[in-house]
């Protein structure tokens, strides 16, 4: 059976909602997903997953350090995530705060990975972003991104 996780850093709690609103989507959407901060995941736990969704503030229009890290990380098991969906998201403090970068940024890495990557026709189309507290919009978008992510996985791994 096809699984997810979602794996973010969170400073304030802005991002870390986001990414409980996506795992509960995907998880809603019968796709076994679990909900990891940054700090307490191993490269192994994206090596189990058949979906890797990646959640980071935005830090000068760039992803938190400690994610940075994960995908250094990862380097040693290089070509293990080909194949596997991918997805990103973000919450800054203003608008034109660098989401786009910095979920251009985890995508980009995804993508050297070789990690499937699948856009939105509609909404935020790189991927869900808040400017603060996520509000009604930034949530119905990960909630949105969640169900897609979900559909993709188990067309690919069921």
């Amino acid at each position: 059976m096809a699984k997810g996780i979602v794996v973010y850093y969170s400073k304030s709690g802005n991002t870390k909602q986001m990414a409980e609103i996506i795992a509960k989507s995907m998880n809603e959407a019968d796709l076994a997903t679990e909900c990891k901060s940054v700090e307490k995941t191993k490269v192994d736990d994206l090596l189990a997953a058949d979906a890797i969704i990646i959640g980071s503030p935005t830090y000068y229009g760039q992803m938190a350090a400690p994610l940075m890290q994960l995908f250094t990380d990862t380097v040693v098991k290089h070509g293990k995530l080909t194949g596997k969906v991918g997805a990103a998201f973000s919450s800054s403090a203003n608008i034109a705060g660098g989401n786009e970068t910095t979920i251009m940024g985890i995508l980009e890495a995804m993508l050297i990975h070789g990690m499937v990557i699948q856009g939105d026709a509609q909404g935020d189309h790189y991927g869900p972003v808040a400017i603060g507290k996520p509000d009604e919009r930034a949530a119905s978008q990960c909630k949105r991104l969640g169900q897609k992510i979900a559909q993709l996985t188990k067309k690919l791994f069921e």
